[in-house]
């Protein structure tokens, strides 16, 4: 797996890049703090035209939700008609001093 160069390695790789580019007769342009270094280009972000066309219509769907809604509320009043019966359930009963007896349904 290739490791990733660290920042301190990143540093020295850039310094020897632009000590090779001065030495080769380069020179680098200062700007003044707060200045655009492309005066008079306009950004490739400023250039696009997003909202070119006229506004469109829109269509509520209100009615088509509530619709929607009611025939959902149908369906559940439909099917809470009939209450699910209630299994009996196996209880222990046990004596006085916490030893089991006997097991007993219980209706509830």
């Amino acid at each position: 797996m290739k490791r990733k160069p660290t920042k301190a390695e990143l540093r020295k790789q850039l310094e020897d890049e632009m000590s090779s580019f001065e030495q080769e007769g380069g020179e680098v342009q200062h700007i003044q703090r707060g200045e655009s270094a492309n005066k008079g280009y306009p950004l490739k972000a400023q250039e696009t035209i997003i909202f070119d066309g006229q506004k469109e219509s829109r269509s509520y769907v209100n009615d088509v939700v509530a619709a929607i809604d009611a025939r959902k509320k149908e369906r559940t009043q439909k099917h809470k008609a009939k209450p699910k019966p209630k299994e009996p359930k196996k209880r222990l009963i046990y004596d006085d001093f916490g030893e089991p007896l006997r097991w007993v349904w219980d209706d509830e």
